[in-house]
């Protein structure tokens, strides 16, 4: 007699377990579990386990009972999907992820630009997954009959079906996750597939080592039951076979539940290459154990169906905890099925029929409304499977309702194919296969299901023609018939129909070898608060402000984004953004509704470089052959681009900024990344001035451009050359192509081409022209100081005669005013001398410093003395105080005449420069320079005023002889010329500081390095 189990203990089992499952994915929402766990691959692997439904866990034991091997096509055939993911699920994966599309109608709305293509499919895959549904509710509803002995399937399924409405809209529907990934979710049906991994292989196990007692026990048992063995051994090369890998390979990536978890929650695609070989690993486990289990059944005469062989081996071994066990691995199995694929198709119906028929209102809140839609949806949708299954009976093996099912998701793999391999597919030829390929299905396989006819004559009939007689299963010829006569129609309507330009383009940007990119336009909104206000209208002002700041934080760009390309990327951004909330189709009705390109703007052929380049580096990987070499040729005509010495930028026709070298960084100090895109009248002065004047002027080289960057003066050589646009190129390959047969005249041929854009070149000349400035100043140096020489000479004797005679007269005169005025001529004299002497100093200023001889013992502190005592004789205006805080003991050698002379001077233009009761200070320090064997002393003299200090411009040239920043008439420029030769002469040097503090552009300071021990 078979144990029972009470029915309120299997529902408190189901419900903890449910709850344990919740906990699990709540944790991982709220940061408890480790973020290291649940973005493994291995965590993604294992949720990819949702496949393996309650007719994995039940059914594929029926199904290994009636078809032998051929069970293992249920894992075959998703496995040969996965180890083709790098040319199937990859490509996928970068279309969904890339454009947001979240389901099989969002991928079909997107790629036949088409919303009844999305429509279309939502209704057929409702009506594809109501067998799948079905079949969860049953295998919980049977399990749980078969171990309570409950008389009443109809209160078990649909008390199962309300606990389960609650925990869909817990895992997917608390809140609106606006594009981020349940981890919670995949964190819940990883645990889940564990559980049943878990289950089947210790019930597999059991059934080897506790009913068969080993595997010699099972061999032995084998050969004296022949015919289980041999029930296992059909042929693998009949048709069912290979049509069973198809529809299980199909299911891969059409099942909505499938699709959902390989694509929409998807966190990279390391992981879809990690499940390319753990999933088939993963399966292999979970089927290895179902030969075990049907032949324990069949052993222990097991009184159930042997699709329920996994709940009976533990009734008829009396093992309570093995078939409580089992029911846990099928509820587990179930549940997560169900909740994975409601939540899908919630997501589909709402996008897709839904949203088109009704629209919400802009002032409410959106995503609230969006929520409460969902929650419904998800209700309505596993009621609907609670009916199907009452429409059934519960009288269905689990085994057909799967394979109704399976077989219904084939026919959308003509369409999944061609939006990877076939652009020349249309909506049309897309939607009429689709039909007709369901109307097949629905006549030959579901409508079977649900009436008590027989088969349909024409299934009969193809049978008979065909010569397959009876024998052969009509789920094979309704999968293959269907799915034939579905890609003959798409074959046939695509090639005589016409394909829109948008479907084209569409075509094109899911075709895994084209990174074709609209032609660049401009939109009527300029900024980013632009975007806010246009989308407030059909999204409300809360929802756009969210839904605009969410796409500039993908984008890392700020609200003061102008560029244009930068904006035509937020537009593709926030498209994609909104197509993961309502789907393609209202989300592209939106955008284009709101944020237009302009009309009267032209369609330039010239495309986004950035974007291009950027697809290029992503499947940088995935390039062979040719293809890989001409990327490899394309990388470093790009880097040589990029390494270039030279400033290149490239301009578009609409003086778009297409390239930005380093070069070109270095010289403007504009970033590439901020002007990329840009247009030129957004770059700054005065290099916009300087690029139009180039762009614009009939010559193609500029030279010697005069800018002002800093208030410094810059040169610049700017180059240009006219880009072809590309249909100048094809006219002039064409006209290459025939140069034997004709020769045209080269003036017209040039004058008929088309431009596309400018590349520029800088050169950056400031140097070699400072240095040719620099090089004609010291010749007009030169020849000023062989003039000075001269007319020093010259001047030398006469005015030695006029002062010996004034002189002698001023000796001799006894006339006081004779005797005066003869004073004066001396003392003139003396003045013209040395004017005279600070011309052939200035004269000499080129030599290399020598010592003067006869050098002696000098007291800095005694020296700056009396230069300020002399200094304080000339009466000014303005009263400056002076302070002398040099160290009295420092003692240098030298010449005090000729240092005493560089304190005038710089204490007099410190003096000059003051302001009224002004401070001027002079101190001192000691300095050691050099190792102990070669240690050098240096006196520092500074001398500070508190006056408007010197610009960083006039620093470099207030040595240079005849500069002067005074009026005409109150200097000659000659006095720190000759300060600086002075200090040379004493084997110095001479600094200036100025302004004191950054914070301050007044006050400067002039040190003057003047070595302790000299050498005579």
């Amino acid at each position: 007699m078979l144990m029972t189990f009470e029915l309120s203990h299997l529902v408190i089992i189901s419900i903890s377990y449910l709850l344990l499952l919740f906990l699990t994915a709540f944790a991982t929402e709220r940061g408890y579990l480790p973020a290291k766990i649940a973005n493994h691959p291995v965590t993604y692997v294992l949720s990819l386990g949702v496949y393996a439904s309650a007719w994995a866990f039940y059914g594929t034991i029926g199904l290994a009972h009636q078809y032998g091997f051929l069970f293992l096509a249920y894992y075959l055939g998703i496995c040969g999907a996965f180890l083709l993911a790098p040319v199937l699920l990859i490509p996928i994966l970068r279309i969904t992820q890339t454009y947001q599309l979240t389901s099989l109608a969002d991928l079909f709305t997107f790629r036949f630009r088409s919303s009844w293509a999305g429509t279309l499919t939502t209704l057929f895959m409702l009506l594809t997954v109501l067998p799948l549904l079905a079949l969860q509710i049953q295998a919980v509803t049977d399990t749980a009959q078969i171990l309570t002995r409950h008389a009443m399937p109809e209160k078990l399924a649909l008390g199962f079906c309300l606990i389960i409405i609650t925990f869909a809209i817990l895992f997917g529907a608390r809140h609106i996750a606006c594009g981020k990934k349940h981890a919670g979710l995949v964190v819940a049906i990883a645990f889940e597939t564990l559980i049943k991994l878990i289950a089947i292989l210790i019930i597999g196990g059991y059934a080897l080592f506790v009913v068969f007692s080993g595997p010699t026990d099972m061999q032995g048992w084998l050969n004296d039951h022949t015919s289980a063995l041999a029930a296992l051994q059909t042929p693998l090369d009949e048709g069912p076979w290979r049509t069973l890998l198809l529809v299980f390979f199909a299911s891969a990536i059409v099942m909505p539940h499938m699709f959902h978890m390989c694509f929409t929650e998807n966190q990279s695609r390391n992981a879809l290459s990690v499940a390319s070989w753990g999933l088939p690993l993963l399966l292999l486990l979970l089927s290895i154990s179902i030969p075990p289990i049907l032949w324990a059944g069949l052993k222990l005469n097991n009184p159930t169906h042997p699709e329920y062989f996994t709940i009976g081996i533990g009734l008829a071994s009396q093992a309570p905890w093995l078939s409580l066990l089992g029911y846990i691995g099928g509820l587990s199995a179930a549940s997560a099925l169900i909740i994975v694929t409601t939540l899908a198709l919630s997501a589909m119906v709402l996008n897709h029929i839904v949203l088109p028929t009704v629209q919400p209102q802009g002032n409410q809140n959106l995503y609230q409304w969006l929520l409460n839609v969902r929650r419904i949806l998800i209700v309505l949708i596993i009621l609907a499977g609670y009916g199907f299954y009452r429409l059934l009976g519960a009288e269905q093996d689990l085994s057909n309702l799967g394979i109704v099912a399976f077989v219904g998701a084939l026919q959308f793999l003509p369409g999944v194919l061609s939006v990877l391999y076939w652009p020349q597919g249309n909506h049309k030829g897309f939607i009429c296969g689709l039909i007709i390929g369901f109307i097949v299905w629905v006549i030959t396989l579901l409508a079977p299901l649900l009436t008590d006819l027989p088969q349909p004559s024409l299934i009969n009939s193809l049978l008979n023609y065909w010569g397959l007689g009876s024998n052969t299963e009509p789920w094979h010829i309704a999968a293959i018939g269907s799915l034939l006569i579905n890609t003959l129609v798409f074959i046939v309507v695509s090639l005589i129909t016409h394909m829109p330009d948008a479907e084209l383009s569409a075509a094109n940007a899911c075709a895994v070898d084209n990174i074709h990119r609209p032609a660049r336009k401009e939109l009527v909104v300029c900024t980013p608060q632009d975007f806010q206000a246009a989308l407030s209208k059909p999204l409300g002002s809360h929802m756009a402000q969210q839904e605009v700041d969410r796409a500039l934080g993908d984008l890392s760009y700020s609200y003061d984004e102008r560029r244009p390309y930068a904006l035509r990327r937020l537009r593709d951004r926030l498209e994609a953004n909104l197509s993961g909330l309502m789907g393609p189709a209202v989300a592209k009705d939106i955008v284009d509704t709101f944020l237009p390109f302009k009309h009267n703007s032209e369609g330039y052929v010239s495309e986004d470089i950035q974007f291009i380049e950027s697809r290029l580096e992503r499947y940088r990987s995935q390039l062979t052959g040719l293809a890989a070499e001409l990327d490899g040729l394309r990388r470093y005509h790009r880097q040589t681009l990029e390494s270039l010495p030279l400033a290149i930028c490239t301009l578009g026709k609409d003086n778009e900024v297409l390239m930005w070298n380093e070069a070109m960084s270095q010289l403007t100090g504009i970033k590439t990344h901020q002007i990329i895109g840009s247009y030129l009248e957004d770059v700054s002065e005065p290099w916009q001035s300087l690029l139009h004047r180039t762009i614009q002027d009939t010559n193609n080289h500029l030279h010697k451009q005069q800018l002002v960057i800093n208030n410094e003066p810059r040169w610049i050589n700017a180059h240009k050359a006219a880009i072809p646009s590309i249909t100048s190129f094809s006219s002039q390959n064409s006209m290459t192509a025939n140069s034997h047969q004709e020769a045209p005249d080269q003036n017209t041929s040039l004058q008929q081409v088309n431009i596309g854009g400018f590349v520029i070149l800088l050169e950056d000349q400031t140097e070699a022209q400072l240095m040719a400035e620099k090089l004609l100043h010291s010749q007009r140096l030169a020849s000023i100081g062989q003039l000075a020489a001269g007319v020093a000479h010259e001047i030398g004797n006469p005015v030695t005669a006029i002062a010996c005679l004034a002189q002698e007269l001023e000796a001799e005169s006894t006339d006081p005013v004779t005797t005066e005025m003869a004073g004066q001529i001396v003392t003139q004299t003396k003045r013209i001398s040395n004017i005279v002497q600070s011309l052939v100093n200035f004269a000499h200023s080129g030599s290399t410093p020598k010592l003067i001889p006869n050098v002696e013992q000098v007291n800095l502190s005694t020296t700056i003395d009396e230069a300020i005592k002399l200094i304080s004789l000339k009466q000014q205006d303005k009263v400056v105080h002076f302070t002398n805080a040099c160290d009295r003991s420092i003692v240098i050698k030298g010449i005090a005449q000729r240092l005493l002379q560089v304190f005038i001077n710089l204490l007099n233009n410190a003096r000059d420069a003051s302001p009224d009761q002004g401070k001027i200070t002079i101190t001192s320090s000691i300095y050691q320079q050099g190792l102990s064997t070669q240690l050098k002393k240096y006196a520092i003299i500074s001398v500070i005023d508190q006056g408007g200090g010197i610009s960083e411009a006039n620093q470099r040239h207030v040595f240079e002889p005849f500069f002067t920043t005074k009026d005409p008439g109150e200097g000659t420029g000659l006095g720190l010329a000759m300060v600086f030769n002075i200090v040379r002469e004493h084997s110095g040097r001479i600094t200036i500081k100025s302004p004191l503090q950054q914070t301050s552009p007044l006050g400067t300071q002039v040190s003057v390095w003047l070595p302790i021990d000299m050498e005579r």
